[in-house]
């Protein structure tokens, strides 16, 4: 792989892991141990049964912790601690060929994964704030979805993981942004006096 192939597909490692750590960290994992890919030394620990089984069992956990409105910020909270230093992990070790994590692709890979994981926590918020779970349940099975896929596509395609996770980033942040809007909108009309004649 030339160098910036590997530039961008730490960069959609740290991108994915934003949004489900555990998932990527699995992902990557599976992809090495299947001989899918040559993993780079430092990312070969992904292949570890330990580590696979933990991702696994927390990739499980977290699938149906995501699904509940509010439980599912909560989480997002405490993954803070977790996904940006997973993030950054991926993109050193992506970039190491010699297993050493260098400064600059930690800081890069963790401050793509804190973007990715603040958009997701934040539009998730604003989601929580509708009544009705289903909102909720699609955009988390979004989520899945887009992590499994950009996991698919990272190592092919790294830039078109990083534009896929991105974009459905970008799209859920507008929609939601246009509902918050919207329910503003009616709030205000129900509330405000009417005209007197």
């Amino acid at each position: 792989m030339s160098e910036a192939h590997l530039y961008a597909l730490g960069l959609a490692l740290a991108c994915l892991a934003g949004v489900r750590a555990y998932l990527t960290v699995l992902g990557v994992g599976i992809a090495g141990l299947a001989g899918w890919v040559e993993l780079p030394a430092a990312l070969q620990v992904t292949m570890s049964p330990w580590v696979l089984g933990t991702a696994g069992a927390l990739t499980i956990v977290e699938f149906f912790a995501d699904k509940i409105p509010g439980v599912d910020s909560g989480w997002d909270l405490l993954q803070t601690l977790l996904r940006v230093p997973v993030g950054a992990f991926l993109a050193a070790a992506t970039l190491s060929g010699d297993g050493q994590l260098g400064a600059g692709a930690l800081l890069a890979g963790g401050a793509v994964a804190l973007l990715t994981h603040g958009v997701k926590a934040s539009t998730r918020v604003a989601i929580n704030a509708s009544p009705e779970p289903v909102s909720n349940i699609g955009a988390s099975l979004a989520e899945d979805a887009v992590v499994a896929t950009g996991i698919g596509l990272a190592f092919a395609h790294p830039w078109l993981s990083i534009s896929l996770v991105l974009g459905t980033l970008l799209v859920m942040a507008l929609v939601v942004a246009w509902l918050v809007r919207f329910i503003l909108r009616k709030i205000r009309g129900v509330t405000s006096p009417s005209p007197s004649h």
